[in-house]
């Protein structure tokens, strides 16, 4: 059950980087240079909250240097990208185990 939701966000997060890099191409050709979505402005747009809310909270709790140099620049790579990554990773995890080829379980 566990592998089907892996798989099932995985392949969600695929097509939305897809999405994501088919619109990104679009807004590049109509203006004539390179543009992308950052992920900040891409969850912004989706949860409807600033992301620098959570700044305090990381900072407090966690460790103040996974904020600055790890989250900042995370939130500065393309949305596509990152969406792309994720879902291969979730879609690699979710997979079913290969068969063991070649061992002999029999002795």
């Amino acid at each position: 059950m566990v592998r089907f939701f892996l798989r099932l966000l995985g392949y969600l997060l695929v097509a939305a980087g897809f999405v994501s890099i088919v619109i990104d191409g679009a807004r590049s050709i109509a203006n004539s240079a390179v543009q992308y979505t950052p992920l900040n402005l891409a969850l912004t747009t989706l949860s409807g909250m600033r992301i620098e809310t959570l700044q305090p909270l990381i900072e407090r709790d966690i460790h103040p240097l996974l904020w600055d140099p790890a989250m900042l620049t995370l939130l500065r790579a393309p949305a596509a990208l990152v969406a792309l990554l994720l879902g291969f990773l979730l879609l690699r995890l979710g997979a079913p185990p290969q068969p063991k080829i070649g061992i002999v379980t029999r002795r």
